[in-house]
């Protein structure tokens, strides 16, 4: 059986036919150690065919389709012009080898060409791939080695590409960042407090939130200065009139150190900083909240924006958090203690990162641990959702926390849930709905399906109104009938006016007087049924004795 040889280059297909190679000689170490001496190798395998690429782009599309199992119409014109033909109902006397078993089931399905793929045809397409440009005359020395790398950053490109509105790596920078920023700010804000401490102690202990403090310190600058007349501005600052007035008295009988002009400065210039810091990571907070939003909006509705995103950064990206299972996604952040728990064989950690949800606080500390197991689950769905849903919405989400929110209350007042599958289905119903308020629906086209729905109800009612006189004409012709029917009603309305008991017990009466009847019946019918054989028996008798006589 004759063996071809399908190579993928940079450059185009090409098609090899190994002749001369029995089964008993298709041995992978004698092929292993013959590939790399082209004059041996080039007695066994020779070029029959060869397609080249007419583009780069074409080279792209043909390797993306080879890459994910797909015959293009090129390469099956290709084999079909240049391998034997394959009759009906004959068994072919050649196979085609692949180094893809993907393509080979998908040549076979469309051509019926007998394909295969195993460690001998592996090891004479890498000698293929070894002596190449050997085997090509008009190839030039560095053109292969051109095509090969254009087409592999193409591919490569084409690979990576991405929805830009959905990029996770942003939304893991940005949290880093936000952490970072909170370190910082927090550092900042203690340097600035001790510094101008040096020279205004008493401020410390009236205003207390670090931002503030540096916004006041820069304003109020030497405390010498600061009198009656800034009230309003420091007012303003403060918020409240009452501070502003402590301030100002605890001013004058202050009992901190002069400062020379250059250090205000430089502490005016930190203080300024710090504001600076302050303000940009407000930014970067609202920044991160319209990124969740776009990227993982069922997560952010239901764990909060912060930690689903501190989730997403912990995983590596929003579809590695997909894969996690509820059970890891649980003690995501707690490795440490969870291989410390095993090692010692303590007890393992309840909760990692989403021990910083609210849900976790407001639960008591029995059922936090069960909790955390069911928010995990809630948190994986979720993940899910927004990874691999074509559209983005937050109804899944808003579902999923009235979900948590329920258990809650299950746990402490003991009110059953709702069950999953019945808030799933609210759910997608109600995305549908939202959908289908999206799709502009024409006025015109409703307005004359409500015209015809008119006319249709008018011509059915004229139909019921020629209907009913023969209702009426039947009635009529059997009244004792109707006069049995109406008699029946009056006895079903009195018996539904007594109690649910009274009719109970009535139907068990009815039955046992039915049951009694039928034994009755049965008894009668027996007891005929014996004096009839009884006198049968006496006319036999009767007759034998007239015989006899």
């Amino acid at each position: 059986m004759a063996l071809y040889l399908l190579y993928e280059a940079a450059s185009g297909y090409s098609l090899f036919l190994a002749h001369g190679i029995d089964e008993i000689g298709q041995n992978t170490d004698a092929v292993r150690s013959s590939v790399s001496d082209l004059n041996r190798f080039g007695k066994v395998v020779q070029l029959t065919a060869f397609h080249p690429f007419e583009s780069a782009l074409d080279a792209l599309n043909q390797c993306n389709s080879i890459s994910e199992g797909v015959m293009t119409d090129e390469l099956r014109n290709f084999l079909e012009i240049n391998l034997p033909k394959v009759k009906d109902g004959k068994k072919p006397k050649f196979s085609l080898g692949l180094a893809e078993p993907k393509i080979g089931s998908h040549i076979f399905e469309a051509t019926k060409i007998p394909c295969q793929s195993n460690d001998f045809v592996l090891e004479l397409i890498r000698g293929v791939r070894l002596h190449f440009d050997r085997f090509i005359k008009d190839l030039k020395p560095g053109d292969l080695e051109k095509a090969q790398l254009g087409l592999g950053h193409s591919y490569s490109r084409a690979k990576v590409k991405f929805n830009v509105n959905r990029v996770d790596n942003m939304v893991i920078q940005a949290i880093f960042l936000l952490d970072t920023l909170d370190k910082d700010v927090n550092s900042f804000s203690m340097r600035v407090r001790e510094w101008y401490s040096w020279h205004f102690p008493e401020l410390v202990k009236i205003v207390n939130d670090n931002y503030l403090y540096a916004k006041v310190s820069k304003f109020i600058e030497d405390k010498s200065t600061l009198s009656e007349d800034k009230l309003p501005e420091l007012t303003d600052i403060v918020g409240d009139e009452d501070k502003a007035k402590e301030i100002i008295e605890a001013a004058k009988a202050s009992m901190g150190q002069d400062l020379s002009p250059i250090d205000l400065i430089n502490v005016q210039q930190f203080a300024q900083r710090v504001m600076d810091l302050s303000e940009y990571r407000k930014r970067l907070y609202d920044y991160l909240v319209t990124k969740m939003n776009d990227i993982a909006p069922n997560l952010a509705s239901l764990i909060g924006e912060v930690v689903g995103a501190r989730l997403i950064s912990h995983a590596g990206s929003l579809t590695n958090l997909a894969k996690c299972p509820s059970s890891t996604l649980q003690i995501l952040g707690a490795e440490k203690a969870l291989f410390r728990a095993l090692k010692t064989r303590g007890n393992t950690p309840k909760y990692g990162l989403i021990f910083h949800s609210s849900f976790i606080g407001r639960a008591s500390a029995r059922n936090k641990g069960r909790m955390a197991r069911y928010l995990a689950n809630k948190c994986s769905i979720a993940s899910r959702i927004d990874c691999f849903a074509d559209s983005s919405t937050t109804v899944f989400g808003e579902k999923l926390r009235e979900q948590v929110e329920e258990r809650l209350d299950f746990y402490d007042k003991g009110v059953a849930p709702r069950k999953n599958i019945d808030v799933m289905k609210s759910a997608i119903e109600n995305t549908q709905s939202k959908e289908m308020e999206t799709e502009e629906v024409p006025t015109e086209a409703s307005g004359k399906k409500s015209k015809k729905k008119k006319s249709k109800a008018a011509a059915n009612g004229d139909d019921m109104a020629v209907d009913e006189p023969a209702e009426t004409t039947n009635g009529d012709a059997g009244e004792g009938k109707s006069e049995k029917k109406k008699k029946k009603d009056k006895r079903k309305l009195d018996q539904e006016d007594q109690p649910m008991e009274d009719v109970n017990n009535g139907h068990v009466e009815e039955d046992g007087a039915a049951k009694q009847k039928k034994k009755k019946k049965s008894k009668h019918e027996n007891g005929e049924d014996l004096q009839a054989a009884s006198e049968v028996k006496k006319k036999k008798k009767k007759s034998r004795s007239e015989d006899t006589d």
